[in-house]
């Protein structure tokens, strides 16, 4: 008799697009395990620090929590300064014991950029201004940049992105939560 696997949870598409003075942070609220819809309104997507950067999370919700305490913490640490604080939570989250456990991966952005954290040590800017993450991340990604040129603003794209990923990616919903900043 074989042991059971444990469950994986599945379910979360963030996104992120800068285009016309404005960045926006979008992501759905369908959190699943196995093939079974457990919550269908999580909010992933937040305001961070002192409402100056927004911030979204794919992965297990309590590792995200830490990560964007973690984070808030480095942004007291280093003000105004995303990059800086993204990259002294990336040194932490690959040399802490403790940190070097957490499934999740994050989407930030400030007035000045958008980047990407992950568990391996990457803090990456987008492209075009353009990322995404989590299950159906692809999928997003794939819509907003072939919306990028076109003449829709940032909020439009990422909504319009967002459906289309629901419309493929079985682990995305359409319950968005979207947080925005006029860029610099």
């Amino acid at each position: 008799m074989q042991a059971s696997q444990p469950e994986i949870w599945h379910g979360t598409t963030i996104l992120t697009v800068r285009k016309g003075g404005k960045v926006v942070i979008g992501g759905d609220g369908q959190v699943s395990i196995g093939q079974t819809v457990i919550k269908s309104n999580a909010r992933k997507v937040r305001k961070l620090g002192k409402g100056d950067v927004i911030g979204g999370f794919a992965g297990a919700t309590a590792d995200a929590f830490t990560l964007f305490e973690r984070l808030e913490a480095k942004l007291e640490q280093y003000p105004g300064q995303l990059t800086r604080a993204c990259v002294e939570l990336a040194k932490d989250w690959r040399t802490d014991r403790y940190l070097r456990r957490l499934e999740a991966m994050m989407i930030v952005a400030d007035k000045d950029v958008s980047l990407v954290l992950t568990g391996t040590g990457d803090v990456l800017e987008p492209e075009a201004g353009v990322m995404a993450i989590g299950s159906g991340g692809n999928y997003a990604l794939a819509a907003a940049r072939a919306l990028a040129d076109s003449g829709h603003d940032a909020e439009t794209i990422v909504r319009r992105s967002l459906d289309i990923a629901a419309d493929i990616c079985v682990y995305t919903n359409r319950n968005l939560t979207l947080e925005m900043l006029a860029t610099g």
